[in-house]
């Protein structure tokens, strides 16, 4: 079936490729592509497909494959005879395969066209039974070839094809090479044809021997065999690949089932049957190979042997407790034992007194349970299932002790240990931390409940108590104290080495603690070290308002508490290690741009402020641009939260006003979002007056900078830019005293939509005013001139939003322009 498959699947790629391609390979060029990649381990669909799409027609493919049988039918001629005989896997050939299927270096035709069990049940899609023996002839290192240089068998037959090497010595010396032809006959040089075809090996000596010595007086003779001919036999029925194959003179019946790719999954295993000349041979029984190692029934094929694989007669499934859980094709006349045999037997948890088999009859199933006396009597049938229980998990004479023992587990009741003082004594005796006022003891009683024995096991170890007697399945429980206390442990936080818990340990001090934890940061504050401890009382019926004890100590450079105060850890002790209010990191800010010394400096004091930053940064350069100069500021982690939830508030109410009168989602203002939440960072720019800040050092407009603060001083740019409703948004240069209609003016004019009162300038240094119309002092270099929309639902397209955030709006622009966004 997948023959076919593959072929109709490569006639209609072939029809599709010689539509649009023309090959442009010549045949010895495409019999060297298939050798090569046979030789490669490419699968033959791979190569036949690989053909295909270069354009190979499915006849230049025959011609090819008929080139490379010639090729490997030539023989070369050689200096001097080899003895050593070819294998005949090599000219194993398939018939039913229109497709390369042989290669110049020769290699096995199981190597690319057999396919394992898995693949054809995934190409096939059906289930995978596993069923025993079936893989057998699917596995690469078990082929079943004869060795073909093992001395020849007495009983082989000699046939056309076979090579034949007659050594003559005595009064002459001389060595013939030749192969019996088609005829039966071999030609000896000035002597003639010999009959050799149908004789035995030792037959041909003699019949040599009597021809030669007419020829050659005083000499001996011996004739040997060289490369084995090849025979074809047919492999039918139930298996994968069936066909006509031709296989080596000494190949056996496994070594054809191998080739023809293996049973398939309904084929029998059991009942094979060889036939030579329309009889019977012999009938197969791969189980008697596989469990016996008997090799009997696989014998020897013959030129026109056939092989035929019918289906099972019976397929039995055994699981549970055996050796070997699957499916087992059985006789008919095969019974339970026998099923349990091939399993490999019972597992050693199996429960052996009876077996459950279910069995289809009717329209129902049926149960039969069947001791292990009936088991050689009851006939398996097909689709049957054998099921193995295991033995239940009770033990007639275990008695167990656990907990504060030096070596708990099961012990054998009997002469040695028949009472508790006797199993504690058989575990080796108590362990040090044992609770032996009172243990525990679970007894089964005989509806198996269970009842529990109270032992003192101090007064039996004393001899002040009367021992407790055992009984069967006793087990005894001795309480330990540190399990009883719990988890006893110490915490110490803060900065501390390795922070975390403690197993805790009697007479520990704070320093011990600190040392256990290794040792303290360089952060870490001596003048106060905090101990947080539970309140216990376990007396009390009622709660209190305090909850856990304080205690706070000062410690020397070794740990040591500075009091003279002995001070001891208790269970569940928190120790908090604080920072020093005197230690501090080193912070950087950055400048950068027209300044003599740009780079990073670090914050040398709590209002450290921009005139110190320009100041040691060795002052501006003469390029510099002052009014233009941008100070960009890390958002702090308060800053990121409220930033966050406008975004969030935002995009809430766009969802809930995204729809308009038509219930079109409205994608202007989700693009809007988008664009926003895409174009945000971790910083924000801050404006500044540097030249102010200069003038009055210290002053409201001398900045105290932070951490990550970054100060950009750019070079003089006299170009602005005006952009949103205008007629051509362009860039220009600076005026100096011209008015903002000036810029309208080379701009085009004002659009249809330009809410021409609303006009707002974004400076160099990142502010953002309203323009003033009247004034010639709004326009600055380096500026930015927004003419807004009209439309309020459509105030800031992306494009305007977006100049704003390359223009340097602070925060509260971007969140102001989310909002009006969603109105």
């Amino acid at each position: 079936m997948i023959r076919r498959i593959l072929f109709v699947t490569a006639m209609l790629i072939a029809g599709l490729c010689a539509t649009h391609a023309q090959s442009l390979m010549s045949d010895e060029q495409v019999a060297g592509y298939i050798a090569s990649e046979i030789a490669k381990g490419t699968s033959q669909t791979k190569i036949v497909t690989d053909l295909f799409q270069k354009g190979v027609s499915t006849d230049q493919i025959s011609r090819a494959r008929k080139l490379l049988e010639a090729q490997r039918n030539t023989v070369a001629t050689k200096p001097k005879i080899d003895r050593q005989r070819e294998s005949d896997q090599h000219k194993e050939t398939v018939k039913p395969l229109d497709v390369p299927y042989d290669s110049v270096n020769s290699i096995s035709l199981q190597q690319y066209t057999a396919l394992d069990s898995l693949e054809i049940a995934s190409l096939e899609n059906a289930p995978i039974k596993k069923i025993f023996g079936h893989d057998i002839f699917n596995l690469e290192n078990l082929t079943f070839e004869p060795n073909i240089n093992m001395p020849t068998p007495v009983n082989y037959i000699l046939g056309a094809g076979d090579q034949v090497i007659v050594d003559v010595w005595g009064a002459s010396q001389k060595t013939f090479d030749t192969t019996i032809s088609p005829d039966g006959v071999i030609v000896i040089d000035e002597i003639g044809p010999i009959r050799l075809a149908g004789l035995t090996v030792e037959g041909a000596k003699a019949a040599i021997k009597k021809k030669l010595g007419q020829y050659y007086g005083d000499c001996s003779f011996n004739l040997s065999l060289g490369n084995i001919r090849t025979i074809q036999v047919q492999v039918v029925g139930e298996v994968k690949m069936p066909g006509s194959y031709s296989l080596s003179g000494l190949a056996t019946t496994f070594n054809a089932l191998y080739t023809a790719g293996g049973i398939t999954e309904t084929g029998t295993l059991r009942n094979i049957k060889v036939y030579r000349n329309n009889k019977v041979l012999t009938v197969v029984d791969v189980y008697d190979y596989l469990i016996n190692g008997n090799t009997k029934s696989d014998v020897r094929l013959q030129d026109k042997d056939i092989i035929v694989v019918g289906t099972y007669d019976c397929l039995v499934k055994v699981s549970g407790q055996v050796k070997r859980p699957m499916y087992y094709e059985m006789r008919k006349e095969e019974n339970v034992k026998q099923v349990i045999t091939f399993s490999g037997g019972y597992a050693n948890e199996a429960y052996t007194k009876n077996v459950r088999l279910i069995r289809k009859s009717g329209l129902e199933y049926s149960i039969h349970t069947i001791d292990e006396f009936e088991m050689g009597a009851f006939i398996v049938a097909d689709g049957d299932e054998v099921e193995i229980d295991a033995i239940n998990a009770r033990y007639s004479n275990m008695v167990e002790v656990r907990g504060a023992v030096m070596h708990p587990g099961q012990f054998q009741l009997g002469n040695k240990i028949q009472s508790v003082g006797e199993l504690i004594k058989a575990a080796d005796g108590l362990r040090e931390d044992a609770y032996n006022k009172r243990a525990i003891m679970h007894r089964q009683k005989d509806d198996l409940s269970l009842e529990m024995v109270s032992v003192d096991v101090q007064g039996i170890l004393d001899g002040k108590v009367a021992d407790v007697p055992l009984k069967k399945n006793d087990v005894l429980f001795i309480p330990s104290k540190n399990e009883m206390r719990g988890d006893w442990n110490i915490n110490i936080v803060g900065e501390i080495i390795y922070p975390g818990k403690y197993p805790f340990a009697e007479n520990s001090t704070i320093q011990d603690a600190i040392l256990l934890a290794g040792g303290l940061t360089d952060a870490a504050s001596l003048a106060q070290v905090d101990i947080y401890r539970r309140v216990v009382n376990r007396t009390t019926k009622q709660d209190r308002d305090k909850i856990a004890e304080h205690f706070a100590f000062s410690l020397n450079e070794n740990y040591d508490i500075m009091s003279d105060t002995t001070f001891y850890l208790k269970p569940y002790d928190q120790v908090v290690i604080r920072r020093s209010p005197g230690y501090e990191t080193q912070e950087t800010v950055t400048i950068n741009g027209c300044v003599n010394f740009a780079g990073s400096y670090v914050i040398t004091k709590k209002d450290y402020r921009l005139s110190d930053l320009i100041r040691e940064s060795g002052g501006f350069t003469s390029l510099a641009y002052t009014p233009g100069a941008r100070l960009t500021r890390k958002l702090t982690f308060n800053e990121k939260i409220q930033r966050n939830n406008a975004l969030r508030q935002a995009q809430s109410k766009l969802y809930e006003e995204s729809y308009d009168s038509d219930k079109k989602f409205d994608l202007e203002k989700a693009d809007s979002l988008l664009a926003i939440k895409m174009g945000l960072d971790d910083t924000y720019p801050l404006a500044i007056d540097l030249s102010k800040a200069l003038s009055e050092p210290g002053g409201p407009h001398d900045i105290v900078l932070q951490k990550g603060d970054s100060l950009s001083i750019p070079q003089f740019s006299n170009i602005v830019k005006i952009k949103g409703e205008v007629a051509f948004p362009i860039s220009m240069n600076y005026k100096k005293g011209e008015k903002l209609s000036y810029y309208i003016k080379h701009a085009g004019g004002y659009a249809d939509k330009a809410v021409k009162r609303g006009i707002y300038i974004v400076y160099a240094n990142g502010a953002v005013a309203k323009a003033e119309k009247g004034s010639r002092n709004t326009v600055q270099p380096g500026c930015e001139i927004i003419v807004p929309t009209k439309e309020i639902s459509k105030k800031l397209t992306t494009a305007e939003i977006m100049s704003i955030g390359t223009g340097g709006a602070s925060l509260a622009a971007i969140i102001i322009s989310i909002l009006n966004i969603i109105k």
